[in-house]
C-alpha cells in the first residue's frame, strides 16, 4: 500500500490523542460514576486481552510493575530526533511526582479528568484574569489549571506542524516516537515562565528542537507506552511511543498560554482530553527502578 493512502489511515489512528477539547470549566457536563469508569477499563482489558497490544499509556510514573511482555527498542534521545508536534492536555494524563490530585472521573470523553498540581499556590497567583483563556465550547483555562505538555519527536526527516501527521513523511512508514511530557500549573503571574519561550522552535545538530524544555524539573521517568487520548479509554492504542515524564511542575504565566494559542504553527488554541489512567498491570510496562 502506498503511503499516500496509508498516511491517512494513521493520523486517523493517532487522532484519539488529540480529538477531544477539554478545559478547565465545562459547560452543561455530568461526571460519570466510578461504576461507568470501572465499565471502561473492564471494555479495555477485553479488547486488548491475547491480541498482542504493547504497554499502554498513561500511568502512575511512581509505581514501577508492569507485566506486559511486549517489548520494542526505546527512541533515541530527544536531542537527536525531530520535534514534528507540541500540544497540551488539560490536566495531567499522567500521575506521580507534583501532580497527583485526582480531578474527578469526568464526562467520560477525557472533559474534567486527569490529575492536578498537588503543591500550593498563592492568592495573588490564582488572581481571576477579565479575559478567556484558549478559550473553546467547552470553556476556558483559568489561574491554578494545571496542563501537561506534550512535545512529541519522531525519527524520521519531518518539520513542526499540525497533528501527529507532521510526525511521519513519505520516507519513513514507522517512525520512533518520543514524547517529553511537562506538567505545568498556570498563574497569574508576568514573572513566572513565558510559555512562548517554552515551546521556541529552533535546529540544533541538524535536528527540529524545542529549545527551551525544561531541565530543572526532576530526572526525566523514562518508559515505553503508547499513545494517549480518550479515544483510548475503551480501545488499545497500537503505537509504540517512548516517554520520558518530568516528576516536577512548573509555574507558567497564564496569559503566555493563551498568546500561545492565539498563534503557533501548530494550530492548537485549547487543550485536549484526557485518557483514563492505565492501572491494569497487564497494560504496563515494567519501570526499571
Amino acid at each position: 500500500m502506498k503511503l499516500k493512502i496509508l498516511l491517512p489511515i494513521l493520523i486517523s489512528s493517532f487522532l484519539p490523542l488529540q480529538t477531544f477539547a477539554v478545559t478547565g470549566h465545562s459547560h452543561n457536563l455530568t461526571s460519570i460514576s466510578d461504576e461507568d469508569v470501572a465499565h471502561q477499563r473492564a471494555n479495555l482489558a477485553k479488547n486488548t486481552q491475547g491480541r498482542g497490544f504493547g504497554p499502554q499509556s498513561p500511568r502512575d510514573i511512581d509505581l514501577i510493575e508492569g507485566r506486559n511482555t511486549i517489548s520494542f527498542s526505546l527512541a533515541p534521545a530527544y536531542s537527536s530526533m525531530n520535534l514534528c508536534n507540541i500540544h497540551f492536555h488539560k490536566n495531567a494524563e499522567h500521575k506521580g511526582g507534583e501532580f497527583t490530585i485526582f480531578a474527578g472521573n469526568g464526562n467520560g470523553l477525557g472533559y474534567d479528568t486527569g490529575f492536578k498540581f498537588s503543591g500550593s499556590l498563592s492568592a495573588a497567583e490564582l488572581a481571576a484574569i477579565n479575559q478567556d483563556i484558549c478559550p473553546s465550547e467547552h470553556g476556558g483555562l483559568r489561574p491554578g489549571d494545571t496542563i501537561e505538555v506534550h512535545y512529541v519527536h519522531s525519527s524520521a526527516k519531518t518539520i513542526p506542524g499540525p497533528s501527529l501527521g507532521a510526525c511521519l513523511n513519505d520516507s519513513v512508514r514507522n517512525p520512533q516516537l518520543r514524547v517529553e511530557a511537562q506538567v505545568y500549573v498556570l498563574v497569574n503571574d508576568h514573572n513566572a515562565l513565558d510559555f512562548r519561550e517554552l515551546t521556541k522552535l529552533g535546529e540544533h545538530k541538524g535536528f527540529h528542537q524545542a529549545v527551551n524544555i525544561p531541565a530543572n524539573t526532576g530526572l526525566p521517568i523514562q518508559y515505553p507506552g503508547s499513545t494517549t487520548g480518550p479515544g483510548y479509554n475503551e480501545q488499545g492504542s497500537p503505537f509504540q511511543v517512548t516517554w520520558s515524564v518530568r516528576p516536577r511542575v512548573a509555574k507558567v504565566n497564564i496569559k503566555s498560554v493563551d498568546n500561545w494559542c492565539r498563534e503557533n504553527v501548530f494550530n492548537e488554541d485549547h487543550a485536549h482530553g484526557v485518557r483514563n489512567l492505565i492501572t491494569n498491570p497487564d497494560l504496563l510496562s515494567g519501570i526499571n527502578p
